[in-house]
């Protein structure tokens, strides 16, 4: 499942069943791991953010995302956010994802998580641009505990071209 199937789904209680909010980006940490969810806010120039932390997640769909109780809503501080996907200062869409020895495979267009293994991330969606994307589709490169985040591109280890070609894979999209 893409990341940004969630982004905009209703968020919904399963107490009593009541709509708390819509989905508008999801927090993650430097392990690749989604750590939870942030709901739409009113305020716009406030530095907390409602959150709901990815154990209080009870289950997600292509319509809805259900968590336990309103109880699970918390306000966040937006610089004890490690990385958000979609904004913030240390947001992962469209971040450089650079090979050690320097070679830009292109900018994180999605991420890519398996239902069944629970929060992990299992892989990047790689754009080199509208026209490559276009003409060879994006790229789709599993993620691996060597690979780091920095505050301008993703580091993935230095690989013979011939090893790198095998991990990346073309999405038809």
């Amino acid at each position: 499942m893409k990341l940004q199937d969630l982004i905009g789904l209703t968020v919904y209680e399963v107490e009593e069943g009541n709509e708390v909010g819509k989905l508008v980006d999801c927090m993650l940490d430097s392990n690749w791991n989604i750590t939870g969810i942030e709901l739409e806010s009113k305020s716009f120039f406030s530095s907390h953010v409602k959150v709901v932390a990815w154990e209080d997640i009870v289950a997600y769909g292509e319509d809805a995302v259900m968590i336990r109780s309103k109880d699970s809503i918390i306000k966040a501080d937006t610089d004890h956010i490690p990385y958000t996907f979609l904004s913030g200062k240390n947001k992962l869409k469209d971040l450089q994802v650079l090979t050690a020895s320097g070679t830009n495979l292109g900018r994180i267009s999605d991420v890519y998580f398996d239902q069944k293994l629970g929060n992990t991330i299992v892989a990047l969606e790689i754009s080199d641009g509208l026209v490559t994307d276009l003409i060879e589709g994006r790229k789709w490169l599993p993620c691996s505990e060597e690979m780091s985040i920095g505050e301008n591109a993703v580091l993935v280890p230095a690989m013979s071209e011939e090893r790198l070609q095998k991990a990346i894979n073309i999405v038809n999209g």
